[in-house]
């Protein structure tokens, strides 16, 4: 028996790294526009008109791929059940020396929540860029406010991006097998996945 499990085929690590790719272009790109103080970024992408063009197109790919990844997830990450209100309750132990025994479906709860939050902020990065697009054929007011929740979404995409790539690595290793091999170790998803475990190797139905 072999001592990994599938975790990902190809076409769902083709798209999560195709909206890596687009996410971290439009973050190069729009660091400058968001701020003077990394408006050396622009020099990346030729000065401020290269930089804006990259970030409206890169926008479109990100939000066509984006969408796609939550779409494809999204019967996995849109329920939340008894196992994953524990999890919730408990943080999934990270902020607990108390040994705690995970029972998580394919995605612990917080994974879902991050999948919600992506697709939900997506799309609100979407309407906004296509206000900010057009800011002449719109009220002024509605390009403002479309400024601000623009920026204020695309920081918080940030933070999220940064505890995810976390727990993703040094948090939980071997967690990165999965999206760069498409496998990860039988212990792993034991430890981590123990519900999805049992469901894909037909222990639940046997049990």
């Amino acid at each position: 028996m072999s001592k990994y499990v599938e975790r990902f085929n190809t076409r769902e690590r083709v798209l999560h790294w195709f909206v890596t790719v687009t996410f971290f272009t439009q973050l190069l790109s729009g660091l400058g526009l968001f701020s003077r103080l990394f408006v050396g970024y622009l020099d990346l992408f030729g000065g401020g008109q290269g930089a804006i063009m990259v970030h409206k197109y890169a926008g479109i790919l990100f939000l066509a791929s984006s969408l796609l990844l939550f779409l494809n997830h999204r019967k996995e990450i849109s329920t939340l059940d008894d196992d994953d209100r524990v999890w919730l309750s408990k943080l999934g132990g990270y902020l607990s020396r108390d040994t705690y025994e995970e029972n998580n479906g394919k995605f612990n709860a917080g994974q879902k929540l991050f999948g919600i939050f992506m697709g939900a902020s997506t799309v609100i990065l979407g309407i906004t860029g296509f206000v900010i697009w057009f800011p002449v054929l719109l009220p002024r007011s509605l390009v403002q406010v479309s400024l601000l929740v623009h920026g204020l979404i695309f920081v918080l995409f940030i933070m999220f991006v940064i505890v995810h790539i976390y727990l993703a690595t040094i948090g939980n290793p071997g967690t990165l097998d999965g999206m760069l091999w498409g496998r990860v170790s039988r212990i792993w998803a034991r430890k981590h996945h123990v519900k999805w475990y049992k469901e894909i190797t037909g222990q639940e139905k046997a049990s």
